[in-house]
């Protein structure tokens, strides 16, 4: 493998981990968690809903024919944050940017490292 595909390889792990435990700390009802949501205002249904979008866009990160939608799903995960800073959270936004930093990074570097693959062909 190259050095790249390494790369690419560990930005995904890193990034699904962080989406699987953000999902699973809504789904066991971490205080934190109950509280934001409850602050968001959609009810605690929506906690759920954020953890299984959470955690299924972080599984279709490994799925070669999925990866792309995995990506584009936990970068929807960003913007949802995103809002929800800016609106009734009020908090910190420097996570949200470094997170969906590295979601759209992995979005560029694999569409490009698909682009080489066809070329190459």
């Amino acid at each position: 493998m190259r050095a790249k595909q390494v790369a690419i390889w560990i930005l995904r792990g890193l990034l699904a981990a962080v989406f699987v435990a953000a999902g699973t700390m809504k789904l066991i009802g971490v205080p934190r968690m109950v509280q934001e949501f409850g602050l968001i205002g959609f009810g605690q249904w929506f906690r759920f809903f954020t953890a299984a979008i959470e955690i299924l866009g972080a599984t279709l990160l490994f799925a070669p024919a999925a990866r792309l939608w995995g990506a584009l799903i936990l970068l929807g995960v960003c913007t949802g944050a995103f809002i929800a800073q800016i609106g009734p959270l009020h908090g910190d936004l420097v996570h949200v940017f470094v997170i969906g930093g590295l979601v759209v990074l992995l979005l560029v570097l694999d569409l490009r490292s698909q682009g080489m693959n066809t070329q190459s062909r």
